[in-house]
């Protein structure tokens, strides 16, 4: 009997642990969630820098709109090979891309967001905009001195079978995110720079890095303006082949 109660006991404290782990695992990407959408819109200058495996750069520019958590616009505006190239991201898993070349726009398949991004390791899917507790359902895996490391799950089909985030334990904003595959694999690694602007952190620079093909893109983001009263207008399928 005594063995019996001591098992019920141990089974009650394990579920109890997991139960409270669960809960902070999601309170905690709720609060980076929080402070990487914190602002009702926002606007910047986006320097690309694409570096491959012999350390060769090349270098395109862009302009970046957001509305919320679900409303984002990627233009290219330099080198002229890329300029126009826009990318839009609505709420409801839907996105779209637009290529000046054919003049017209294409919506972007589901099963098409693992593809990179006009030529960075960027995937679409990356470039969404969706907040991750929305995306991700999260587990607590340890508790260290300056980060919370959890592991995300895809909530949706995803090439992704899971991401090892490092969450700042203090200003809750993301400091790595490792990517793996299917097969378990770790394909990518993000390491991201923040500083305040205004009453907000920003993410001032993210170090996308493809394990496989050993290439580098290095986004920064400068010009950060909050609060412009940007409205849904300003992101719809005509603003996107303006």
């Amino acid at each position: 009997m005594k063995k019996k109660n001591l098992l019920i006991a141990v089974l009650a404290l394990t579920l109890s642990l997991n139960l409270v782990y669960a809960q902070d695992a999601a309170t905690i990407l709720k609060k980076m969630d929080d402070v990487m959408f914190s602002c009702k819109d926002m606007t910047g200058k986006q320097k690309i820098i694409l570096i491959d495996n012999s350390g060769k750069q090349e270098i395109r520019e862009a302009t970046m709109q957001q509305k919320g958590t679900d409303k984002r616009m990627v233009r290219f505006t330099s080198p002229a090979s890329q300029a126009g190239i826009a990318v839009l991201s609505l709420p409801d898993d839907i996105m779209y891309l637009y290529l000046p070349a054919f003049g017209k726009e294409r919506r972007i398949a589901s099963s098409a967001k693992n593809q990179n991004f006009a030529g960075t390791d960027f995937s679409y899917d990356d470039m969404e905009s969706k907040s991750y507790s929305d995306k991700y359902t999260p587990k607590l895996l340890r508790n260290e001195n300056f980060v919370f490391v959890l592991e995300l799950i895809p909530r949706l089909s995803s090439d992704y079978s899971k991401i090892i985030l490092s969450v700042n334990k203090y200003y809750y904003y993301p400091e790595v995110m490792e990517y793996y595959d299917k097969g378990n694999n770790k394909i990518k690694v993000a390491k991201y720079s923040f500083k305040k602007v205004g009453n907000y952190w920003n993410a001032s620079e993210i170090e996308m890095f493809d394990l496989k093909k050993n290439h580098k893109t290095i986004m920064k983001m400068t010009d950060i303006r909050y609060d412009q009263g940007l409205t849904d207008n300003d992101f719809t399928v005509r603003k996107l082949k303006q």
